[in-house]
C-alpha cells in the first residue's frame, strides 16, 4: 500500500518538474510569448519559481517517508503481480512521453490547422491603432493611414468586418501574416492571417485580411509567411462574400516574426 502511494506521489512530482522546466526554458529562450500573453510573463515566471520550491520540498518529504517505510517494511519474497508491473512501465512511458513533448520537441506556433477549427475574425475587437468601432473606426483608420500610423492585420480585420468597406477602398497597405486559403474561393483568395491572443494560446483566435490574387498557389503554400503590399478594392470574386479585398501589387515570402501573434 505504502509503495503504491509513494509511486503515485513521485509520478505527480516528476510530471510537475517537467512542466516547470519547460516553462522556465520557454521564458529564458524568449519563446514564452508563443503560449502566454506578454502581460502574464512575470506572473508565470514567479509562479514557476514558487512551484519549483514546493516540488523540491515535496521531494525531500517523500524521500524521508520512503526511507522510513523501507526500514519498517517486512521482507516480501513474493514477486509483484503482473498488474503492478504494468503500472510501473506505464508510469515510465508517461513520464518519458511528457519529457519528450515538453523538453525535446521544438516549440511551435499555431498554424492553419488551428485556424480552420475556429471562425475567422469572429472575435475581432478594437485594435491599438483604432479610435472606435463601426463606421467611426473606419474613418479613424483611414486617418491613421494618412498620418503614417501603421495598422496591423487585427486593425484591418476590424475595419473590414465592422466598418464601412467604402472607407478603405483605395487605401494602400502592407501586411505580414501566414497564408490561410479562403473557404469560399480558395483558387483566387487567401487571408493574410495572424492569431490574436488574449490570455494564452488556448484562447487564440484567427484574424485575417482577404487578398485577391488568382493563382496564388503557384507562389505560396498554406501556412507560408508572406508580406503583401497592395490597395483595397471591391472584391472581384463572385464566389466570396467579402465585399472588399486587398488587391496584391507585390507579394513575397518572408520569415515568421519573432512574435507571430497580435495582442
Amino acid at each position: 500500500m505504502w509503495r503504491s502511494r509513494l509511486l503515485t506521489h513521485w509520478k505527480g512530482l516528476l510530471l510537475s518538474s517537467i512542466g516547470i522546466a519547460a516553462s522556465c526554458w520557454l521564458a529564458f529562450s524568449g519563446r514564452l510569448g508563443w503560449y502566454v500573453h506578454p502581460r502574464y510573463f512575470a506572473f508565470t515566471v514567479v509562479m514557476m519559481a514558487i512551484a519549483a520550491v514546493a516540488v523540491l520540498a515535496a521531494f525531500a518529504v517523500l524521500g524521508v517517508r520512503g526511507a522510513e517505510a523501507d526500514a519498517d517494511a517486512t521482507p516480501d519474497a513474493e514477486p509483484r503481480p503482473a498488474p503492478a508491473r504494468w503500472r510501473g512501465w506505464g508510469t515510465v512511458v508517461l513520464i518519458t512521453a511528457t519529457a519528450v513533448a515538453l523538453l525535446v520537441l521544438p516549440p511551435a506556433t499555431l498554424t492553419t490547422s488551428t485556424a480552420e477549427q475556429r471562425q475567422m475574425n469572429a472575435s475581432v475587437t478594437t485594435g491599438a491603432g483604432m479610435g472606435g468601432a463601426g463606421s467611426d473606426a473606419a474613418g479613424a483608420a483611414a486617418l491613421a493611414v494618412e498620418n503614417g500610423e501603421d495598422l496591423n492585420v487585427r486593425d484591418w480585420s476590424l475595419l473590414l468586418r465592422r466598418g464601412d468597406p467604402g472607407a478603405v477602398t483605395g487605401v494602400e497597405t502592407e501586411l505580414v501574416g501566414f497564408v490561410l486559403p479562403d473557404e469560399e474561393d480558395p483558387e483566387n483568395l487567401f487571408y493574410v492571417s495572424r492569431f490574436v491572443v488574449t490570455c494564452c494560446a488556448v484562447d487564440a483566435q484567427p484574424v485575417g485580411v482577404p487578398v485577391y490574387m488568382p493563382g496564388w498557389q503557384e507562389s505560396f503554400a498554406t501556412d507560408d509567411w508572406v508580406s503583401v503590399a497592395g490597395v483595397f478594392a471591391p472584391n472581384p470574386s463572385a464566389a466570396s462574400a467579402q465585399p472588399v479585398a486587398l488587391r496584391a501589387a507585390e507579394a513575397a515570402g518572408t520569415e515568421a516574426p519573432e512574435d507571430p501573434y497580435v495582442y
